[in-house]
């Protein structure tokens, strides 16, 4: 197979004493590329530093995390904005609202949201976005920015709110989510109504470990040697061969982050 992860955290603390041994695995099982998100000011430096160290498989988003808006001001926004004129950082974010946790005030979170979508379109690259039980705030805060590219991270809406976000544009993120018997049952009809070209597969890790794992691995740590997995379910839901889906996603995936080819 042929995949790129678009979503993972590779600078958590959870792949700090294996992190080599993390990425052979994933090369083994076809993952060659992957985007590693950046959720802090200081966790985006982090992140484009080690994509400096594995240049050719290893990309970035730079961005806040709604849990850490109230952290960000104009000095960070100043970081942010330097970091994404890399051509390693190929998306602004992780950034978005979540009022299920509210780690950040309502008021901050909508703020650095704006911020960072406008960012975003100033840079020409796209967001990568997050969303939990704000869904009429957060599209709001999208039509506010006409023109903005995205990706809907860590889908794990219903019906609704996947066709808002395809009427907007937006590329659909499915993660592992889907795999999960009791949460993501919702999701495998939804799946295959993605269109081609907006689809993309991510593993979302350390975090979602596919549930319906045979073997279960003895820890719960995710990571891009779990992508096929997820690619060969989707695949199933779709109606598609494995192969046929990591071809369309990975090929979807290149053209919204401005990926080249592995060599």
């Amino acid at each position: 197979m042929d995949l790129i992860d678009i979503g993972i955290n590779l600078t958590h603390e959870a792949y700090r004493d294996d992190l080599g041994e993390v990425l052979a695995r994933a090369e083994a099982g076809g993952v060659r590329q992957m985007v590693v998100t950046g959720a802090s000011v200081a966790g985006s430096e982090q992140a484009l530093a080690l994509v400096h160290a594995h240049q050719d498989r290893l990309w970035c988003t730079a961005g806040v995390h709604p849990h850490h808006a109230s952290g960000l001001h104009e000095t960070g926004l100043g970081t942010l904005r330097q970091l994404l004129a890399s051509p390693s950082v190929v998306a602004a974010g992780e950034c978005g609202l979540d009022y299920y946790r509210n780690f950040s005030p309502y008021a901050d979170q909508r703020r650095a949201f704006d911020w960072q979508l406008q960012l975003a379109l100033d840079c020409g690259k796209p967001a990568f976005l997050h969303q939990r039980d704000a869904h009429r705030d957060f599209l709001a805060a999208l039509a506010a920015h006409p023109g903005l590219r995205g990706v809907a991270h860590c889908f794990t809406g219903g019906e609704e709110e996947l066709e808002a976000y395809l009427g907007l544009g937006l590329h659909i993120g499915i993660t592992g989510w889907i795999c999960d018997e009791r949460r993501g049952a919702h999701l495998q009809p939804l799946v295959a109504r993605i269109p081609r070209g907006r689809l993309l597969l991510e593993t979302d890790g350390p975090y979602l470990l596919p549930r319906d794992l045979d073997p279960k691995p003895a820890h719960r740590r995710n990571e891009p040697m779990y992508l096929p997995h997820i690619c060969r379910v989707v695949a199933r839901l779709r109606g598609e061969t494995p192969e046929e889906c990591a071809a369309h996603t990975s090929a979807t995936a290149r053209a919204l982050f401005g990926l080249p080819r592995p060599g």
